[in-house]
C-alpha cells in the first residue's frame, strides 16, 4: 500500500496471472497487427469495441498529437477474431477476478472515515460492470522521419489498471517532484496503478501519477506489446458530489478526442 500512496504504482511478482499467456498473447496479436488487418473489426465509434488504427488513436489529454499506436480494445460483449478469443477471454476473467480482491485489500487499508463515507464497498463497485476494458497495444517501430510520443504523458482514467510486464521497456513514471522514473520491466512482475476515478472516489487518498511510453534511441527501432485491463466502476456508481462514473467517463473521453 505504501507504494500505491506513494507512486499511484505498485509491482507484484507473487500474483495468479497466468504470464505464459500473456506471452502467447502478445506473440499472437503481434501477428495479427502486423498482417491485414478485417475490416469488420474496425473500432465502433460508440461501443468503443475493435481496432483503432494508428490514424486514430487517441491523444493525452493537454496534447493534440497523436500517440503513436495502435490497440484492440476487448470487452467480453464486443466483437474479437474467433481465433484470439480463449486467452484473451480468460486472462480478462483472471485479472477481474484478481483486481476485485485488491480493492479488498485497498479499502482494508483506508482510513476508517474515509472507508465509512463509501456508498458501498469498492470492490461491489466494479461488480457486472460492462465498462472493464482490455487493451491489446502495439506500439510499431518509430519510422526515423516520425517524431511522435509512443504514450505521450497521462493519467488513467479507471479505478484500477492491471499491466503485466509488457516486451520491452519504456513505463516511465512521473514523480512528485516532477522527475521520470524508468519502471523496471521484469519478465513475470504484474504493475497495478492507480487511475482518476479511484483518486476521485478515494478523495484524493491515493495517487492517479502521471506516466508515459517513453522512446529511447535504443529501442526506437523495436516494437512493443502491452495488455494492460482498465478496470470500471458501473456507471451509475457515485464517485463523488461532482461526478458519476459515468459523467467522469463521458468528459474524459471528450478530452481525449475518442468522442
Amino acid at each position: 500500500m505504501a507504494s500505491l500512496q506513494n507512486y499511484g504504482f505498485g509491482a507484484l511478482v507473487d500474483h495468479p496471472i497466468d504470464m505464459p499467456r500473456v506471452r502467447r498473447i502478445y506473440q499472437d496479436w503481434q501477428n495479427w497487427f502486423t498482417g491485414e488487418t478485417d475490416a469488420c473489426f474496425e473500432v465502433d465509434p460508440r461501443n468503443q469495441d475493435g481496432y483503432v488504427p494508428l490514424e486514430l488513436a487517441e491523444h493525452a489529454k493537454g496534447f493534440d498529437q497523436q500517440d503513436f499506436k495502435e490497440y484492440f480494445q476487448y470487452y467480453p460483449w464486443g466483437r474479437c477474431p474467433d481465433s484470439l478469443r480463449a486467452d484473451l477471454a480468460g486472462h480478462y476473467e483472471d485479472a477481474i477476478t484478481f483486481a476485485s480482491t485488491l480493492l479488498e485489500y485497498i479499502q482494508e487499508a483506508m482510513p476508517v472515515e474515509l472507508a465509512s463515507s463509501l456508498e458501498e464497498p469498492l470492490h461491489a463497485m466494479i461488480a457486472k460492470s460492462q465498462q472493464s476494458m482490455l487493451r491489446v497495444l502495439h506500439y510499431p517501430p518509430l519510422p526515423a522521419d516520425v517524431e511522435a510520443p509512443r504514450a505521450a504523458p497521462h493519467e488513467d482514467i479507471n479505478f484500477l489498471t492491471l499491466l503485466p510486464a509488457a516486451d520491452g521497456p519504456g513505463l516511465e513514471i512521473r514523480s512528485r517532484e516532477g522527475k521520470w522514473i524508468s519502471v523496471p520491466n521484469e519478465p513475470d512482475q504484474l504493475l497495478v496503478n492507480i487511475g482518476d476515478m479511484l483518486q476521485e472516489v478515494s478523495k484524493g487518498w491515493l495517487p492517479s501519477t502521471t506516466h508515459q511510453v517513453a522512446i529511447n534511441d535504443d529501442y526506437r527501432d523495436t516494437g512493443r506489446m502491452s495488455l494492460p485491463l482498465f478496470l470500471h466502476p458501473r456507471p451509475d456508481v457515485r464517485l463523488s458530489e461532482r461526478y458519476s462514473a459515468r459523467s467522469y467517463l463521458q468528459e474524459r473521453l471528450g478530452e481525449l478526442g475518442v468522442l
